[in-house]
């Protein structure tokens, strides 16, 4: 597996923000895939990790399925289905994956797995790969 592109100041996957999350992702050849234990400092309610922060972990997994393969995309649209509550403490592996493409349109799948198999969440999105422009810009941005 190789690790994907990166910003190192993106609140997920940057290694010098400091706030961040400061996520690991890797490409298998077909899923994008990283793995995080939750922790208190992103919790929503006592024990229990934020949904959103749940959230943005799909988001940016089922981006970098697509950003593995140097196709510089941004979110048009994404969908949520929370399945358990995330504890805090708890261990997770969330993958993402293209299922479809089509010009410059990516329909993508998330999920987010705990160690003994629970599914947390699952998500679908819907990328679009960046303009020139816009591409050039984002380009600036990666290592």
């Amino acid at each position: 597996m190789r690790e994907v592109l990166k910003y190192s100041g993106c609140f997920v996957c940057g290694e010098k923000n400091e706030i961040g999350l400061q996520a690991k992702f890797h490409f298998d050849g077909e899923k994008a895939i990283t793995k995080v234990k939750a922790g208190t400092l992103y919790e929503g309610y006592a024990g229990i990790y934020h949904g959103g922060i749940l959230s943005t972990l799909l988001d940016e997994v089922m981006i970098k399925a697509i950003l593995a393969n140097e196709r510089f995309a941004v979110t048009a649209e994404m969908t949520i289905r929370f399945v358990a509550p995330v504890r805090t403490g708890d261990e997770l592996t969330i993958t993402g994956w293209v299922t479809k493409s089509k010009g410059r349109i990516f329909v993508t799948e998330g999920k987010a797995v705990g160690k003994d198999g629970t599914v947390y969440a699952t998500a679908t999105g819907k990328y679009i790969e960046a303009k020139e422009e816009l591409r050039q810009e984002l380009v600036k941005s990666v290592e």
